[in-house]
């Protein structure tokens, strides 16, 4: 079956300004991958309106995306077509101060998220949510797609490992847009900000982002593809280890090597755990930046065979815990700190709980690990059902 292309929150709101905006101070939340349908700038397109736009905010990687990760911060700046002040809330600041907000008297969110607990525009959000309650704005997100798609995974956070990569009790994957993640945090950790939703046209949760028709523009600088967002879940993990998992090369979080990795029996490990979807093709790369920069690593190019049935966040555990059989001896956890956090692990606050880990050095089989968690992610359907905004299908 064939859909007409999804509309855009943006799209919706530059169609029909609502009369609730109007007339209103405007702040909006937003970085280069805030664009329409047709790949218009969104502040460009609201000061062609005649909003009254007058701030915006960036999240991690700074408004153009131009900033790599890991607390690699970003300055206040400007606009350089708008001229606008822009507030970076992933530098001195990664919580709007009453200063900022009282500029505004709403603030609008368009940020593409990638549905991942660990992709920090959902701490971000949720700080916004947080503040805006405390400083009386409102909050109007304008929703976009879930590019992975309404699948959820993985084990809900462990509030123990709460940190800017995993603010909320969320799984892994955790299939919301970022419309219903804010409706759901809003409500569900007792924010109580004054929230609308300006929801996507057409879009239903068994879309992956190729049914959407809608063009992809990176949200971050190592997200070239919606193909890396399906493995980010998983893949994501190897940040806390001495695997690169990518960067510094073309294809992040679809790379994963290094110097010291036996290809042939990490093949024949994996091939046991019978990973879906994926087909694992080995490779050599040289990393040009982070993890073994100028090094060559050995290791695989993850290509995706079938998408729909690909589990990233069982893929990326089966991964681990091959390394750590395989490579005891030279894989290794990286120490602190890791995204604001200077005690704990960084693999712990990836995978949002200690016992996870405990569990992969254990030997204990993924599929174990999955049946163990089933039942806090029954009650986290149950818990997100009153604030889903879309069908399921076809």
């Amino acid at each position: 079956m064939t859909h007409q292309p999804c509309r855009p929150g943006c799209d919706r709101l530059l169609a029909s300004f609502p009369q609730w905006l109007r007339g209103k101070r405007l702040g909006l939340l937003a970085n280069q991958g805030s664009v329409t349908a047709a790949l218009d700038d969104l502040a460009g397109q609201l000061a062609r309106t005649g909003a009254r736009l007058v701030a915006l905010f960036s999240p991690q990687h700074g408004y153009y995306a131009e900033k790599q990760a890991n607390m690699i911060e970003s300055a206040d700046g400007t606009h350089l077509d708008c001229r606008l002040k822009t507030y970076s809330l992933y530098g001195e600041h990664r919580r709007p101060t009453g200063a900022m907000l009282a500029e505004i008297e709403a603030l609008l969110v368009d940020l593409q998220d990638v549905g991942t607990r660990v992709y920090t525009y959902a701490a971000t959000l949720g700080l916004c949510l947080e503040a805006a309650a405390e400083f009386g704005v409102q909050v109007v997100v304008l929703d976009r797609p879930n590019p992975i798609g309404g699948e959820i995974e993985g084990n809900l956070l462990d509030p123990a490992y709460r940190s800017f990569v995993g603010r909320y009790r969320l799984p892994m994957r955790h299939g919301l847009t970022l419309g219903e993640l804010a409706r759901y945090i809003n409500h569900h950790h007792g924010i109580g900000c004054a929230l609308e939703v300006i929801a996507v046209d057409g879009w239903r949760r068994s879309m992956l982002y190729p049914q959407t028709g809608l063009p992809w523009v990176f949200p971050s600088p190592n997200m070239p593809g919606w193909e890396t967002a399906l493995l980010y879940p998983g893949m994501v993990l190897l940040e806390g280890t001495n695997v690169s998992e990518g960067r510094g090369t073309t294809l992040p979080f679809q790379l994963f090597g290094a110097p010291f990795l036996d290809q042939q029996r990490l093949a024949a490990e994996l091939a046991a755990t019978d990973p879906a979807g994926v087909k694992l093709r080995p490779v050599c790369f040289e990393p040009t930046f982070d993890k073994w920069r100028g090094e060559r690593c050995r290791g695989f190019q993850i290509h995706l065979t079938d998408p729909r049935r690909v589990r990233p966040y069982r893929l990326g555990l089966s991964i681990l815990q091959a390394l750590w059989r395989i490579h005891g001896d030279r894989f290794a956890w990286l120490p602190p700190p890791y995204e604001y956090e200077y005690e704990k692990l960084p693999i712990d606050i990836l995978l949002g709980a200690g016992r996870v880990r405990e569990q992969i050095e254990q030997g204990v089989s993924v599929i174990e690990m999955e049946a163990g968690w089933e039942p806090e992610l029954e009650g986290y359907r149950r818990d997100i059902r009153p604030h889903l905004l879309y069908p399921a299908g076809p």
